[in-house]
């Protein structure tokens, strides 16, 4: 199996640390963040590094990054800028990956605030003031402030992500344990496709896959957008079960992703807004999951064959 490319320098900050750190979802040998996008298929994944319970909540603080940018000044945007909105997306994929799961399902409720900072010679970088809320416990909300960076003139870089969280999410821990044993105890391996269906309904025995494909497709979102890219999930379209004889669990995942492409034009004193359809992109992600260690994916390519 091959391992997908991590692109990007990824730091995360979790409720009451006050400290950034480095991103303890990486496997060895699967998306290690400084490995470049490799030419052939990398060898199988290797064992996944052990987290606190819980998918992922707490581990070992690390001082944050000196920055090695130049000062710039940020100009604020209209949170209903394009930007704003295509580099939220980018931070919400990203701890959708991060804090995601089969009892978890991040999302944007609201774009507070955003900044853009143009760094000569590096990027342009966002500043992002977010509200999220669980789909399972839209009642509770977290805030999030998210830092985002493209790199200039590269698409094979993903963007360098920064975030931090203040509030508690809704524990996940006996809702995962149960989806955990249930899959565990099935005599033959589950199968399912189009979910949701056409009207939009996703069965309740399968909303915890649909989450796990969300929180999957977080990475998908994360590793591949650029400044002018903007991804959503629109279907699992197949899913597969893969036996395993470690603790793991190992979904073979087609989704459906949709990527709008857009692109500010400056024609004289006027910015103009061009917009491509959306498209619709299927992508093949393997996904390893136990509470304990979160999602992983391993296995990340554009395409079905």
């Amino acid at each position: 199996m091959a391992s997908p490319p991590s692109r990007g320098r990824i730091y995360s900050q979790y409720p009451a640390s006050g400290r950034f750190k480095h991103h303890p979802l990486l496997l060895e040998g699967c998306a290690s963040p400084a490995s470049p996008r490799p030419a052939e298929p990398a060898p199988p994944c290797g064992p996944a590094r052990a987290l606190p319970a819980g998918g992922g909540s707490g581990s070992r603080a690390m001082e944050p990054p000196t920055s090695p940018f130049p000062a710039a000044r940020a100009v604020e945007l209209p949170p209903s800028h394009f930007p704003a909105a295509r580099a939220a997306a980018v931070a919400v994929g990203y701890l959708r990956y991060l804090r995601g799961g089969p009892g978890r399902g991040l999302q944007l409720r609201e774009l507070r605030r955003a900044r853009r900072q143009d760094i000569d010679g590096v990027g342009h970088k966002y500043y992002l003031e977010l509200e999220l809320e669980d789909v399972l416990d839209k009642d509770r909300t977290v805030t999030c402030t998210a830092e985002v960076l493209y790199h200039l003139g590269s698409k094979t870089s993903a963007p360098d992500v920064q975030v931090t969280v203040q509030g508690e999410l809704r524990s996940t821990e006996e809702a995962d344990k149960e989806f955990y044993n249930r899959i565990r105890s099935l005599e033959k391996e589950l199968v399912a496709e189009n979910i949701p269906d056409s009207h939009g309904n996703v069965p309740p025995e399968l909303e915890p896959i649909h989450l796990l494909a969300w929180a999957a497709s977080g990475y998908v979102t994360w590793q591949n957008s650029t400044e002018n890219t903007k991804f959503h999930l629109a279907q699992v379209k197949h899913v597969k079960q893969v036996k395993r004889t470690d603790e793991d669990l190992q979904f073979d995942y087609v989704l459906l992703l949709h990527e709008m492409v857009s692109q500010e034009v400056q024609l004289w004193e006027v910015t103009v807004l061009s917009v491509c359809p959306q498209e619709v992109q299927p992508w093949q992600v393997t996904v390893l999951w136990q509470p304990r260690r979160g999602a992983r994916v391993c296995r990340c390519r554009a395409g079905t064959a």
